[in-house]
């Protein structure tokens, strides 16, 4: 577990950082933000779908509070992933460690963390290094570059992180019919929010946020996921 094996695990999510913040940089410039503005906003929130969700309502000129809420709630998963990672973390890291920590969690940084029976400092700074300059530089070459790329290539790239959201949830949707279930109603709720006269004045942000309640109760409720020492006892009863 030292700083220069956090760089090594680190190096996937780099590359895989780079391709999708290069297409947030050119959604943001086709949009009409400079690119310091994107430059930043990646720095400093590290999310896909956050900062996507963020930059459309910034473009409607949304409300403040609808944009709080929505980038909120998209991003209050990393909250639980943060938690759930202190639990594996060495009792003598400190607690300003752990926020810097917090902030570098994402999902692809979770996944790989958590898989480490123990972790200490050095390893989570080089583990979040790589992911967090992929995602900025990714961003800035996708800004000036824009500017440069024909046309075609531009409006190719600018779907490819829907392109990547699609390849997150097909394969779990094959594998769980209670990830299909969710998924299914995430979609038809939106298009009844697209279509219906009066559901189609709701704002973009508050869409997302029924949209994501909605079908986070449906799932909770009808998908319960049991707990773990449930499960153990539920085996060694057998």
């Amino acid at each position: 577990m030292t700083f220069k094996q956090g760089l090594k695990d680190g190096i996937p999510i780099f590359l895989g950082y780079l391709a999708v913040s290069f297409a947030f940089g050119i959604f943001c410039i086709t949009k009409g933000l400079p690119p310091l503005t994107a430059i930043i906003t990646s720095l400093t929130n590290l999310t896909s779908a956050g900062q996507f969700a963020g930059v459309k309502l910034m473009i409607v000129t949304a409300p403040y509070i609808e944009i709080f809420l929505t980038v909120l709630l998209i991003n209050l998963r990393y909250s639980l992933m943060s938690i759930a990672l202190t639990q594996k973390l060495d009792d003598n890291v400190k607690t300003y460690e752990k926020l810097v920590f917090g902030f570098g969690v994402t999902d692809e940084v979770f996944a790989v963390a958590v898989q480490k029976e123990k972790i200490n400092a050095k390893y989570m700074y080089g583990l979040i290094l790589l992911p967090i300059v992929g995602w900025t530089l990714g961003t800035t070459l996708g800004c000036f570059l824009s500017e440069v790329l024909p046309s075609r290539i531009l409006d190719a790239l600018g779907i490819s992180l829907y392109a990547m959201f699609i390849a997150i949830i097909i394969p779990e949707s094959r594998k769980k019919l209670s990830v299909f279930l969710v998924v299914l109603l995430s979609a038809g709720l939106g298009v009844l929010f697209y279509y219906t006269p009066y559901l189609k004045e709701v704002s973009i942000g508050f869409q997302i946020i029924i949209i994501t309640i909605v079908a986070s109760i449906f799932g909770a409720l009808v998908f319960p996921v049991k707990d773990e020492e449930e499960g153990d006892s539920n085996v060694s009863s057998d």
